[in-house]
Order: structure tokens, then sequence, then C-alpha cells
């Protein structure tokens, strides 16, 4: 259960950190800008789509151990 409580802890710093960043660098002009934002907001997509398989996961496992 550990493994899966850093996973979801980890995905989860990387969705704020990518999200503040993207959100920053599109105050900034300029295409090279435009297309880091859109790099950064993939990638808090990607985080935020291993965090809901993590969460679910860990509920799954939590409902089995426990007999529920």
């Amino acid at each position: 259960m550990l493994i899966i409580n850093i996973i979801i802890g980890l995905a989860l710093l990387t969705v704020f950190a990518s999200l503040i960043m993207g959100a920053l660098n599109m105050r900034k002009g300029g295409t090279e800008a435009r297309l880091k934002s859109n790099k950064l907001m993939r990638l808090r997509v990607a985080a935020q789509f291993v965090a809901v398989i993590a969460l679910i996961l860990m509920v799954y496992l939590r409902s089995k151990s426990t007999g529920a």
C-alpha cells in the first residue's frame, strides 16, 4: 500500500506544479511560451490520469483486504 500512496502523492504534486508552471508561462507572449504551456498542460492531464488510476487501485485493494 505504501507504494500506491507514494505514487498518488507524486502524481498530485506533479499536477499542482505543472498547473502553476503552465499558468505562469501563459502570461508570457510568443509562440515558444504557448508551446511550453501546452506541453505542461499535457503533463498535468497525464499526471491526473495516473493519480486517478492509483486512487481506484488503492480503493480496490483496500476493499479486497478488508473483505467489504
